[in-house]
């Protein structure tokens, strides 16, 4: 007698999954409704995932999960091009017991994260489209390059301080003119090993200065593009805001729509207090320490600038400088400027302030 097969069907029933991304390789724990069922190793794959899930639990309702880091969110991408649900997270937001955190695995990590998936405790991130990434890509590279030339420039300081070698004094170096380049490039150390040295220095600015300018030239284009055009020029009535600052503003936001009210867009930038209360003990932390690091250093450097061109907010700074530090009090100003940006951003139209006749 020949044996029969029974064919599985799960329709109906939600199957949980915990990724512990790496490299070379994932972690995967799988979880049902009410039951914990494997933890295994699998290559880096979606499509060997997919299938099986799809071998081992066909027509299910799939839910899977990952930390948010290195890979970005392509592997999100690519589960929910196949019909899975699929969220990434925020590590630090995944509940954790004591036990997890003295024995930490990659398989304790998955079966947390799948754990935490089917008991509804994960607060997804928002994840925004590709080509929405790739022009935050562009502006991001501008920043790094930035940061770059200035440890190149202190590179150069450092060099010239441990030789005791001086600018003269007809040259000012504040803000490395081209006479004054010309004057680094001039110079020659005793030895050819410390002019080589020098001249390595003066190669990697010129290069970085060149990759600043071209990708300022890319970001200035992509903001006359339909996609930005119209709310670069609503932003950019705005005191303290110039074209590349709204379009980092831009490729952060992405959309208004991601955010509840103005408060959470708030604290997503980070411009809220932090409280470490107990009991009737409330304590105030100072400003907290979740935020966009973009958002938030560009709003704050926006507010010193707009306080120099904007009556009202002058005043602000003037009256809360009164009763605070003055690094204290350009983080309620930036916090204004954030009131004024959403403003702009929810009602398509530009900034007008009032001012006094």
């Amino acid at each position: 007698m020949a044996q029969q097969h029974t064919i599985l069907d799960w329709l109906g029933q939600h199957v949980y999954l915990g990724l512990d991304i790496h490299k070379r390789s994932w972690v995967v724990a799988i979880m049902t409704e009410q039951a914990d069922f494997i933890s295994f190793v699998q290559p880096p794959d979606v499509t060997l995932l997919v299938s099986y899930l799809h071998r081992h639990f066909p027509n299910a309702t799939y839910h899977c999960v990952y930390e948010a880091g290195y890979c970005g969110y392509w592997i999100c991408d690519q589960l929910r091009a196949h019909g899975i649900e699929c969220i990434v997270i925020n590590p630090a937001d995944v509940p954790t017991t004591d036990k997890e955190k003295k024995h930490k695995t990659n398989k304790v990590d998955a079966r947390k994260l799948a754990r935490s998936l089917r008991n509804g405790e994960l607060v997804p991130l928002y994840v925004p489209s590709r080509a929405a990434l790739e022009d935050r890509t562009l502006i991001r590279s501008r920043q790094m390059f930035v940061s770059k030339q200035t440890r190149c420039k202190n590179q150069i300081k450092a060099l010239l301080s441990f030789y005791g070698i001086t600018v003269p004094e007809d040259i000012i170096d504040r803000y490395w003119s081209a006479r004054y380049v010309a004057w680094l490039e001039s110079l020659s150390l005793q030895s050819q090993s410390g002019t080589y040295a020098l001249r390595t220095l003066l190669d990697e600015l010129t290069h970085l200065r060149k990759n600043i300018l071209d990708t300022t030239r890319a970001i200035r284009t992509l903001a006359r593009t339909e996609a930005y055009l119209v709310n670069v020029e609503y932003l950019t009535t705005i005191s303290g805001i110039s074209t590349l600052v709204a379009m980092i503003l831009l490729t952060e936001i992405i959309t208004l729509d991601r955010f509840r009210s103005l408060d959470h867009l708030s604290c997503f930038v980070g411009l809220v207090p932090g409280e470490s209360s107990s009991g009737d003990e409330r304590t105030m932390t100072g400003i907290t320490e979740r935020k966009n690091r973009y958002l938030r250093w560009v709003l704050i450097e926006s507010a010193w600038v707009a306080i120099r061109h904007d009556e009202s907010l002058a005043l602000a700074f003037n009256t809360l400088s009164r009763r605070m530090p003055k690094n204290q009090a350009i983080v309620r100003i930036a916090r204004k400027l954030l009131n004024r940006v959403h403003f702009v951003l929810k009602h398509q139209q530009p900034c007008i302030v009032l001012r006094a006749a």
